[in-house]
Protein backbone atom coordinates (compact mmCIF):
# COMPACT_ATOMS: atom_id res chain seq x y z
CA UNK A 1 0.00 0.00 0.00
CA UNK A 2 1.28 3.44 -0.88
CA UNK A 3 2.44 5.79 1.79
CA UNK A 4 3.25 9.46 1.99
CA UNK A 5 5.68 11.13 4.24
CA UNK A 6 5.07 14.14 6.42
CA UNK A 7 8.57 14.75 7.82
CA UNK A 8 8.98 17.51 10.43
CA UNK A 9 12.67 18.28 10.92
CA UNK A 10 14.91 20.90 12.51
CA UNK A 11 18.34 19.81 11.40
CA UNK A 12 21.35 21.62 9.95
CA UNK A 13 20.81 24.98 8.28
CA UNK A 14 22.92 23.59 5.46
CA UNK A 15 21.52 20.84 3.24
CA UNK A 16 20.00 18.23 5.57
CA UNK A 17 20.81 14.52 5.45
CA UNK A 18 17.38 13.76 3.98
CA UNK A 19 17.35 16.33 1.19
CA UNK A 20 13.72 17.01 0.31
CA UNK A 21 13.92 20.28 -1.66
CA UNK A 22 17.72 20.35 -1.44
CA UNK A 23 19.95 18.81 -4.10
CA UNK A 24 23.21 16.98 -3.48
CA UNK A 25 26.44 18.66 -4.47
CA UNK A 26 27.97 17.17 -7.60
CA UNK A 27 29.83 13.97 -6.75
CA UNK A 28 28.43 13.66 -3.20
CA UNK A 29 26.13 10.88 -2.01
CA UNK A 30 23.86 9.88 0.87
CA UNK A 31 22.54 6.45 1.91
CA UNK A 32 20.08 5.32 4.57
CA UNK A 33 19.56 1.65 5.39
CA UNK A 34 16.98 0.54 7.95
CA UNK A 35 15.14 -2.37 9.54
CA UNK A 36 11.88 -2.12 11.49
CA UNK A 37 10.64 -4.98 13.68
CA UNK A 38 7.16 -5.53 15.14
CA UNK A 39 5.97 -8.04 17.71
CA UNK A 40 2.37 -9.17 17.24
CA UNK A 41 0.10 -9.65 20.29
CA UNK A 42 0.43 -13.40 19.70
CA UNK A 43 4.21 -13.21 20.11
CA UNK A 44 5.16 -13.55 16.42
CA UNK A 45 7.65 -11.10 14.87
CA UNK A 46 7.19 -9.09 11.71
CA UNK A 47 9.77 -6.91 9.99
CA UNK A 48 10.53 -4.71 6.99
CA UNK A 49 13.74 -3.37 5.48
CA UNK A 50 14.50 -0.20 3.55
CA UNK A 51 17.24 1.36 1.45
CA UNK A 52 17.35 4.99 0.32
CA UNK A 53 20.23 6.45 -1.70
CA UNK A 54 20.88 9.63 -3.66
CA UNK A 55 23.80 11.00 -5.67
CA UNK A 56 24.65 14.45 -6.99
CA UNK A 57 25.01 13.59 -10.66
CA UNK A 58 25.21 17.24 -11.79
CA UNK A 59 24.94 20.59 -9.95
CA UNK A 60 21.23 20.77 -10.82
CA UNK A 61 20.42 17.05 -10.93
CA UNK A 62 20.25 14.54 -8.08
CA UNK A 63 19.39 10.91 -8.82
CA UNK A 64 18.50 8.17 -6.38
CA UNK A 65 16.81 4.94 -5.31
CA UNK A 66 13.98 4.27 -2.83
CA UNK A 67 13.50 0.60 -1.86
CA UNK A 68 11.28 -1.03 0.79
CA UNK A 69 10.49 -4.71 1.41
CA UNK A 70 8.04 -6.22 3.89
CA UNK A 71 9.07 -9.83 4.61
CA UNK A 72 9.11 -10.65 0.89
CA UNK A 73 5.31 -10.23 0.92
CA UNK A 74 5.10 -6.79 -0.69
CA UNK A 75 7.33 -3.84 -1.41
CA UNK A 76 8.59 -1.42 -4.03
CA UNK A 77 11.71 -0.14 -5.81
CA UNK A 78 11.74 3.35 -7.29
CA UNK A 79 14.39 5.27 -9.24
CA UNK A 80 14.06 9.05 -9.16
CA UNK A 81 15.55 12.31 -10.42
CA UNK A 82 15.33 15.63 -8.53
CA UNK A 83 15.53 19.04 -10.21
CA UNK A 84 15.47 22.58 -8.74
CA UNK A 85 12.40 24.74 -9.37
CA UNK A 86 12.99 28.02 -7.49
CA UNK A 87 15.21 29.41 -4.72
CA UNK A 88 13.83 32.27 -2.59
CA UNK A 89 16.82 32.56 -0.26
CA UNK A 90 15.72 32.94 3.38
CA UNK A 91 12.14 32.20 2.35
CA UNK A 92 12.99 28.70 1.18
CA UNK A 93 13.27 26.75 -2.04
CA UNK A 94 11.28 24.39 -4.27
CA UNK A 95 12.34 21.26 -6.15
CA UNK A 96 10.52 18.62 -8.15
CA UNK A 97 11.15 14.89 -8.34
CA UNK A 98 10.17 12.33 -10.99
CA UNK A 99 10.22 8.62 -10.13
CA UNK A 100 9.51 5.32 -11.88
CA UNK A 101 9.82 1.73 -10.75
CA UNK A 102 7.78 -1.27 -9.66
CA UNK A 103 5.78 -2.55 -6.71
CA UNK A 104 4.93 -6.16 -5.90
CA UNK A 105 2.73 -8.42 -3.84
CA UNK A 106 4.24 -11.87 -3.44
CA UNK A 107 5.44 -12.82 -6.94
CA UNK A 108 3.20 -10.45 -8.87
CA UNK A 109 4.70 -7.07 -9.86
CA UNK A 110 3.39 -3.92 -11.54
CA UNK A 111 4.76 -0.55 -12.62
CA UNK A 112 4.60 2.53 -10.39
CA UNK A 113 5.22 6.23 -11.01
CA UNK A 114 5.65 9.18 -8.67
CA UNK A 115 5.65 12.97 -9.07
CA UNK A 116 6.73 15.11 -6.08
CA UNK A 117 6.90 18.84 -5.40
CA UNK A 118 9.06 19.73 -2.37
CA UNK A 119 9.50 22.89 -0.34
CA UNK A 120 12.38 23.38 2.11
CA UNK A 121 13.59 26.18 4.37
CA UNK A 122 16.41 26.47 6.89
CA UNK A 123 16.12 28.60 10.03
CA UNK A 124 17.56 29.23 13.48
CA UNK A 125 16.08 28.03 16.79
CA UNK A 126 17.03 28.44 20.42
CA UNK A 127 18.20 24.81 20.44
CA UNK A 128 20.27 24.94 17.25
CA UNK A 129 19.97 25.28 13.48
CA UNK A 130 16.89 23.85 11.85
CA UNK A 131 15.02 23.25 8.63
CA UNK A 132 11.55 22.30 7.53
CA UNK A 133 10.62 20.29 4.43
CA UNK A 134 7.15 19.83 2.95
CA UNK A 135 6.60 17.33 0.15
CA UNK A 136 3.40 16.79 -1.83
CA UNK A 137 3.22 13.81 -4.17
CA UNK A 138 1.04 11.83 -6.54
CA UNK A 139 1.97 8.15 -6.65
CA UNK A 140 0.38 5.87 -9.23
CA UNK A 141 0.64 2.18 -8.49
CA UNK A 142 -0.75 0.36 -11.50
CA UNK A 143 -3.07 -2.51 -10.58
CA UNK A 144 -3.76 -0.59 -7.37
CA UNK A 145 -4.64 3.12 -7.13
CA UNK A 146 -3.50 6.74 -7.36
CA UNK A 147 -2.31 7.95 -3.95
CA UNK A 148 -2.19 11.55 -2.72
CA UNK A 149 0.71 12.17 -0.39
CA UNK A 150 1.93 15.00 1.81
CA UNK A 151 5.38 15.25 3.39
CA UNK A 152 6.67 17.31 6.35
CA UNK A 153 9.93 16.73 8.29
CA UNK A 154 11.02 18.24 11.63
CA UNK A 155 13.77 17.66 14.19
CA UNK A 156 16.81 19.27 15.77
CA UNK A 157 20.52 19.12 15.03
CA UNK A 158 23.66 20.28 16.75
CA UNK A 159 27.08 19.17 17.92
CA UNK A 160 25.57 17.17 20.79
CA UNK A 161 25.50 13.38 20.75
CA UNK A 162 21.71 13.01 20.53
CA UNK A 163 19.19 14.97 18.45
CA UNK A 164 15.42 14.37 18.11
CA UNK A 165 13.58 13.61 14.87
CA UNK A 166 9.88 13.07 14.17
CA UNK A 167 8.56 11.49 10.99
CA UNK A 168 4.86 11.30 10.11
CA UNK A 169 3.61 9.67 6.92
CA UNK A 170 0.12 9.84 5.43
CA UNK A 171 -1.46 8.59 2.22
CA UNK A 172 -4.97 8.89 0.83
CA UNK A 173 -6.86 7.31 -2.04
CA UNK A 174 -10.60 7.64 -2.78
CA UNK A 175 -12.89 5.03 -1.19
CA UNK A 176 -10.27 4.23 1.47
CA UNK A 177 -9.54 5.66 4.90
CA UNK A 178 -6.51 7.90 5.45
CA UNK A 179 -3.32 5.94 6.06
CA UNK A 180 -0.86 7.30 8.62
CA UNK A 181 2.47 6.28 10.12
CA UNK A 182 4.28 8.12 12.95
CA UNK A 183 7.92 7.60 13.82
CA UNK A 184 9.54 9.54 16.71
CA UNK A 185 13.30 8.94 16.69
CA UNK A 186 16.62 10.04 18.07
CA UNK A 187 19.67 10.64 15.86
CA UNK A 188 22.96 9.47 17.35
CA UNK A 189 26.17 11.03 16.07
CA UNK A 190 29.31 8.92 15.70
CA UNK A 191 32.67 10.48 16.49
CA UNK A 192 35.14 11.01 13.63
CA UNK A 193 32.70 9.55 11.11
CA UNK A 194 30.16 10.74 8.55
CA UNK A 195 27.73 8.04 9.73
CA UNK A 196 24.75 8.64 12.00
CA UNK A 197 22.58 6.05 13.78
CA UNK A 198 18.84 6.61 14.04
CA UNK A 199 16.78 4.75 16.66
CA UNK A 200 13.01 5.17 16.80
CA UNK A 201 9.54 3.78 17.37
CA UNK A 202 6.84 3.33 14.74
CA UNK A 203 3.05 3.31 14.96
CA UNK A 204 0.59 3.09 12.08
CA UNK A 205 -3.15 2.73 11.58
CA UNK A 206 -2.85 -0.84 10.28
CA UNK A 207 -1.33 -2.36 13.46
CA UNK A 208 -2.05 -2.38 17.18
CA UNK A 209 1.60 -2.97 18.14
CA UNK A 210 4.56 -0.57 18.14
CA UNK A 211 7.61 -1.25 15.98
CA UNK A 212 11.26 -0.56 16.72
CA UNK A 213 13.31 0.97 13.89
CA UNK A 214 17.08 1.07 13.55
CA UNK A 215 18.76 2.92 10.67
CA UNK A 216 22.20 4.15 9.70
CA UNK A 217 22.75 7.26 7.57
CA UNK A 218 25.98 7.84 5.66
CA UNK A 219 27.23 10.81 3.65
CA UNK A 220 30.07 10.44 1.14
Amino acid sequence: MCRIALLLSLLLAAAPAWSGAWLREKGSAFTATSVTAFKDPGGAYDYKTGLYAEFGYRPNLTIGLDFEENRDLYGHALMFARLPVADFGNWGRFATEFGAGAHHRHRDAWAMYKLTLSYGRGFQTGWGNGWVAIDTALELRTHDALYRKLDITAGLSGDRLLNPLIQIETAYTPDHSLYWRARPSVMIRTRNSSAMWVLGLERNDARSDTGLKLAIWNEF
